[in-house]
């Protein structure tokens, strides 16, 4: 327990007496000062007991001075030892300090200043070991309540219950966990569940308080957590709270288990994306596909659907360690083809836009294409070609309106698609590089369009007798006429499968 200016005066052995009308302070003291310095002002931190016999304090004038001095450095209180220098405490002394409000204690001559010193310094001592005694046994209640059951939440739980505040943990710019300060003639406090995807705002017991995301800025102190992640990753506090060093043992373990727990989905993704490619490029069916997905958590007799979601290039590595938001872990992921492929039961497959909301309030320039909901492992494939056409689309949020031809096509590994759409368009690709001549997209345009010549020119802003020799030179190169059927739907096929990568 910290030590006081009254604790002081009650200790019979000193015999100390306050002289004067100020009242001792309940702050508590930080030090001793010894002093016969006219103006001690340098060697003082404030919150001290500065003990002086005023050697040279022979003066009035030097007297009031000194207690200003003491006065502007902060210290908690005068101690003045009387029978060497002064047989008393000098009247000057005393009306200075009751002016500006400081303690005066008048020192026996029998009790040496270093009695004081000892004292005050065995209290600190003493309050110095009990707080690192509380400080080891906050950091064993904090790493046994990590590795028990509860995890990371029940980590914040004990934190909110040490600090008795609200805390919150923040990552990607969503709340993904927090924990309330216990109330008055409450139980336990409770951790709120994760947030809904992308509102930073969580629910249940810790969510009562201010939110740190929306919130008074000054009301909430954030202390950054490194994971080795461009994540954002912070640890709330709501104000007031106290100073520990247990914040940042809890920082160190938050590290920690966050950077384990991006290495594990690092791992898992990868493994389950493995399986799920060999599943939609066909290289994997029938009951050893069924059997290999339900070892994975997917049980194919049951409806699923597919998700995928892509990301701008420089940000792909995220998708590797990104948590998903509450509701979408009953789920698997896997890595395919560098993008984030979801498979959820399609009776508790949470709302889509959340999660498209959730990317975009992680940063994420992101689109997600939805696939219909099928059974058994042929399923799965379907519904990924249908989610991969879908985000051609090019919207944030794509959903398939039914399983289309191309998607069907591009189910197949065993047909080389990518080879003859190359094959069809590549005296395009050439031309248009050399001339500048735009084939590609007035192609591209007239199929969009249905065909139609004057639509094509006005879209593009063009005569349409430009449209029709363009048309003319996709005869030439191609062999193939966009105005036959046949043709018109080889074509099509063929940008269809250059759009799909």
């Amino acid at each position: 327990m910290a030590i006081t200016l009254a604790d002081l005066l009650s200790d019979p052995a000193l015999g100390l007496v306050v002289e004067g009308t100020s009242e001792p302070p309940a702050q508590p003291i930080q030090w001793v000062a010894v002093t016969e310095l006219e103006d001690p002002r340098p060697f003082l931190n404030g919150a001290e007991v500065v003990l002086t016999t005023g050697v040279r304090l022979k003066t009035g004038a030097a007297q009031r001075a000194f207690v200003r001095r003491v006065h502007e450095a902060g210290a908690l209180a005068i101690g003045f030892g009387v029978g060497l220098t002064h047989r008393r405490i000098p009247a000057a002394v005393l009306a200075e300090a009751a002016a500006v409000g400081l303690p005066v204690v008048r020192v026996p001559y029998e009790v040496p200043f270093i009695a004081i010193g000892k004292r005050v310094a065995d209290a600190l001592s003493a309050d110095h070991y009990a707080g690192l005694e509380d400080l080891l046994e906050g950091h064993a209640v904090l790493a046994s309540a990590l590795l028990g059951p509860g995890g990371l939440a029940a980590l914040l739980d004990e934190l909110a219950r040490m600090l008795r505040t609200d805390v919150a943990l923040f990552q990607y710019g969503a709340c993904i966990a927090r924990a309330s300060r216990p109330r008055v003639g409450a139980g336990s406090p409770g951790v709120a569940a994760a947030p809904r995807a992308g509102t930073g705002v969580g629910s249940g017991p810790g969510a009562g308080a201010a939110d740190p995301a929306a919130g008074d800025p000054a009301a909430w102190h954030r202390v950054p957590v490194a994971t080795g992640l461009k994540d954002r990753c912070t640890l709330a506090l709501a104000e007031p709270y106290g100073r520990t060093a247990v914040v940042d043992y809890a920082q160190s373990l938050i590290s920690v288990e966050l950077t384990n727990q991006a290495r594990n989905r690092t791992g898992v993704r990868a493994a389950a994306g493995q399986l799920l490619e060999d599943v939609v490029r066909g290289t994997l069916a029938g009951a050893e596909a069924a059997a290999r997905l339900a070892g994975s958590g997917i049980d194919t007799t049951l409806r699923h659907s597919v998700l995928i979601v892509d990301v701008a290039s420089g940000q792909r590595r995220a998708l590797r360690t990104l948590p998903l938001p509450d509701g979408w872990s009953r789920g698997v992921a896997g890595l395919v083809d560098d993008r984030l492929v979801l498979v959820l039961p399609a009776g508790s497959m949470p709302d889509p836009a959340e999660l498209s909301r959730y990317l975009h309030g992680a940063g994420l320039t992101a689109r997600v294409g939805v696939g219909g909901t099928y059974v058994q492992p042929n399923g799965l494939r379907w519904s990924y070609f249908e989610a991969r056409e879908a985000l051609q689309r090019g919207q944030s949020l794509n959903v398939a309106d039914r399983l289309s031809l191309t998607s069907l096509l591009m189910a197949s590994a065993d047909v080389p698609l990518a080879d003859l759409a190359a094959e069809t368009l590549r005296p395009l690709e050439e031309f248009d590089d050399a001339h500048g001549a735009g084939l590609l997209a007035t192609l591209q345009r007239y199929l969009d369009l249905d065909g139609s010549v004057a639509a094509v020119a006005a879209d593009l802003g063009l005569h349409r007798n430009t449209i029709r020799y363009r048309l003319q030179q996709v005869v030439a190169l191609t062999g193939y006429d966009p105005a036959v059927t046949a043709d018109r739907v080889h074509l099509y096929l063929a940008l269809r499968v250059r759009a799909l990568g």
